[in-house]
């Protein structure tokens, strides 16, 4: 294993991550991970682990850790919406061009309903925007 760990690691989980402090400077040149806190970023919480006080250091890195994982989460978010709209549009070019009529018939109401829920739902979004922006 590498030289160059990081100080900290943290294990990814849903809705957060648990944090461990990394030490290698040990006698037998082991890699030791000592939990040192839980983080929920739905509700922008860091919890030391038992009765742990965390240091300056250690709450900077979580911040930081939690300012990064967010923003990718919210870019990740954007990017599966961007392929749903390549998925409609293969969707459609499929449907027109190479489906049969037993394939149409098997998905043809579930699409329906989906796009249906789909555009009332921008269409109230972006109403929405637009009284917003008349204001």
């Amino acid at each position: 294993m590498s030289s160059d760990l990081p100080d900290y690691y943290f294990r990814v989980r849903e809705n957060g991550a648990f944090v461990f402090r990394v030490n290698a400077e040990n006698q037998q040149r082991r890699v030791e991970m000592d939990q040192i806190a839980v983080v929920n970023l739905r509700k922008g919480e860091i919890k030391p682990q038992g009765d742990r006080q965390l240091s300056d250091r250690d709450m900077e890195v979580i911040q930081n850790w939690m300012v990064e994982r967010q923003a990718l989460l919210s870019h990740r978010d954007i990017d599966d919406i961007h392929r749903a709209v390549d998925y409609l549009n293969t969707t459609a070019h499929w449907a027109q061009s190479k489906a049969t009529d037993d394939q149409l018939e098997a998905v043809t109401d579930a699409l329906l309903l989906a796009m249906h829920d789909l555009r009332t739902v921008l269409a109230r979004k972006k109403a929405d925007r637009l009284l917003k922006a008349g204001k």
